[in-house]
């Protein structure tokens, strides 16, 4: 399925949008708010005005894997679970160092071009029914920005909620707060990416800061579970001053937001040396200095010590020890409290832990 034209097929009438005037229309997807004239498509190339009508993707995946749950990463949203992750095609950034750039930049750098190639037409039913039959306990929504496609991945949560599993997006916020908010009663827990605290910074990746800050702000006061990644970048969000933003703007909005600092590595258009794990310790000192009580360093296992484990913000014990994706120990309770002192520990627990789950696997589409 190569041919570009074949996923305006897989579309059906968008559900966020406002009239315009003149049959045009603002979409309200995310927080590029695009007024598009008929014939036009926003800029994330997949939500088009055809005739004076909304047309947005649906009804496939260009990217569908099973996984344990902290790989997205979450560390306090149901540890030791799988997770199916799906994803579509599109993206409203074009951030140079996209590790998923094959499926999210794909209708706009012809390097990418093949990408198409890897969309698969698939139901919401059959979608649950496959995270079923992996043993998956939560259905997750990335590998493009979810909010672009947003109707599909509120209709496949839907699916899910019958189903009994949980769902979560992972994005890099750039969404409305009627995008947010429209998906929020289908939706457990949402990751951001806040990839710097820079206005220049997010307008070089075609965004505005501002937006994100205020995804992040509402999602936590709608009751989702939130959590941040920050991808530590040499040259360009690594300073003391950039993470000491960051950490400081977490903790004004909720010192239990975890906050993932991972490792970036050379990828797409980017070719600056991979991040050293001594970045990634200053940055977790900085976060904690800050007053988070969870932060986390991510994609260099065993070389970070325990910044990897979650410890009780109350006596300091670890509660869930890590290895990469594999859970070693666990002491909290059904009840989310820690084993040694009774604390509470802020997160989505399960009643029974599930250790040592398995690496990633390409599990449908591969």
């Amino acid at each position: 399925m190569d041919d570009p034209n074949f996923l305006d097929e897989l579309t059906i009438a968008g559900r966020f949008f406002e009239a315009a005037g003149r049959e045009s229309l603002r979409c309200l997807a995310c927080a590029h708010r695009c007024v598009i004239p008929p014939g036009r498509r926003g800029a994330c190339k997949v939500r088009f005005n055809q005739g004076g009508r909304l047309r947005v993707p649906w009804g496939y995946a260009a990217a569908l894997q099973l996984d344990p749950i902290e790989k997205k990463p979450f560390s306090h949203f149901l540890p030791g679970s799988q997770v199916l992750t799906f994803g579509m095609l599109g993206c409203n950034f074009r951030c140079d160092f996209c590790q998923n750039w094959l499926t999210s930049q794909t209708l706009r750098d012809p390097a990418a071009g093949q990408g198409i190639g890897l969309a698969r037409r698939i139901s919401p039913e059959q979608m649950v029914a496959a995270a079923l039959r992996g043993g998956a306990q939560i259905v997750a929504s990335s590998y493009n920005e979810p909010f672009i496609t947003l109707e599909w991945a509120q209709d496949v949560f839907r699916a899910a909620r019958r189903a009994g599993l949980k769902t979560a997006v992972v994005s890099n916020g750039y969404a409305t707060p009627q995008a947010l908010e429209g998906l929020a009663p289908d939706l457990d827990a949402l990751k951001v990416d806040l990839k710097c605290m820079s206005r220049e910074g997010y307008r070089s990746m075609g965004g505005r800061l501002e937006a994100v800050l205020e995804t992040i702000r509402l999602a936590q006061s709608l009751g989702l579970w939130v959590e941040v990644v920050t991808l530590v970048i040499p040259g360009f969000n690594d300073s003391n001053e950039a993470l000491w933003q960051a950490a400081r703007f977490l903790a004004s909005v909720s010192c239990d937001i975890p906050w993932h600092v991972t490792a970036y590595h050379p990828d797409y258009r980017r070719s600056d040396p991979a991040t050293p794990a001594e970045s990634l310790q200053r940055a977790a000192e900085i976060g904690q200095e800050a007053g988070l009580n969870f932060v986390y360093a991510g994609n260099l296992p065993g070389r970070v010590g325990s910044l990897e484990d979650t410890n009780c913000p109350a006596c300091q014990r670890a509660v869930v020890r890590r290895r990469g994706y594999r859970i070693l120990d666990y002491q909290l309770t059904g009840e989310g409290r820690c084993a040694h002192c009774g604390a509470a520990v802020a997160g989505r627990w399960p009643e029974e832990p599930i250790r040592g789950a398995p690496g990633g696997t390409d599990w449908l589409f591969g």
